[in-house]
């Protein structure tokens, strides 16, 4: 076997073609969304939704629902919650964050717990991505199509909403409906990444391309088409490295993610030191 057929056995097994194919799916909504993100220093409330989605899950599991819409609807649950703590309490939002994803979190294992002989979902937790089936690539591919139109036509409207709010507020915009909009994208773009990464790993995916990306660029503009293009390399080689190292395409995902933040703020710091000392 010569090295190319070495390079391109990946390819000749279906399970490594729709891993490759979800994970460029995936990777769109939670790309754009990241720079939101990261501007608005949301990286807590994409972990607090990722792991309130779990008793979402386990509730649709146990009632024989689809678990997609008990996934979303725990997470606008969480968001929704989250808001009227911080506006009804002195409570700060990361305190009132805390409280309700790990509130949730833990019911919703607890709940696993008593079913785990009738329902298995591992794979919700740690993503079973060379189990997926062309259901699960067409929904994705769903998700990621209405949140790239969404953030296409909105882009500027969110972005006014994450500098200066007031401002938004000024200009005629629904400081509100953005905010929501927002979460509820969110929401939705972690319960795409269920069958990818598993919830405990999604988080990695929906904050480092938009942190590096934010190292690398000074326009946001630009920051999107960085992060979409870092989110779906990274992807791609988690996917594709995984094959050779035998390992588990999530966590080597993230890993790739990990290297390339360090190789960046690595470089990035000497660039800022050098212009410093001239």
């Amino acid at each position: 076997m010569n090295i190319f057929e070495v390079l391109f056995s990946p390819f000749h097994f279906s399970f490594m073609v729709n891993a490759l194919v979800i994970s460029i799916l995936v990777a769109i909504p939670l790309a754009l969304l990241s720079c939101f993100l990261v501007l608005k220093g949301w990286s807590l409330i994409g972990d607090a939704i990722s792991h309130a989605i779990f008793l979402g899950v386990v509730l649709a599991y146990s009632i024989g629902f689809p678990y997609v819409i008990g996934a979303f609807i725990a997470g606008l649950f969480s968001a929704v919650a989250t808001g009227f703590l911080k506006n009804n309490s002195r409570i700060k939002q990361d305190t009132a964050m805390g409280i309700v994803f790990s509130g949730m979190f833990g019911l919703g294992l607890v709940l696993y717990l008593r079913i785990r002989s009738n329902v298995h979902l591992d794979h919700i937790l740690f993503g079973d991505m060379l189990g997926i089936s062309w259901q699960d690539i067409a929904g994705a591919a769903a998700v990621a199509a209405l949140t790239a139109i969404i953030i296409g036509i909105k882009w500027k409207d969110f972005l006014l909403h994450a500098f200066d709010p007031a401002q938004a507020c000024v200009t005629g915009l629904s400081v509100r409906l953005l905010h929501y909009g927002l979460l509820s994208l969110i929401s939705l773009a972690i319960v795409g990444a269920l069958q990818l990464i598993g919830l405990v790993l999604s988080i990695a995916l929906l904050i480092a391309p938009g942190a590096i990306a934010f190292l690398l660029s000074h326009r946001f503009s630009t920051m999107l088409f960085l992060s979409l293009a870092i989110a779906v390399i990274g992807s791609l080689g988690g996917v594709y490295i995984s094959f050779f190292m035998d390992s588990a395409p999530a966590p080597t995902i993230v890993q790739l993610l990990s290297i390339i933040f360090v190789g960046v703020f690595i470089r990035t710091s000497r660039k800022v030191a050098q212009s410093e000392s001239v």
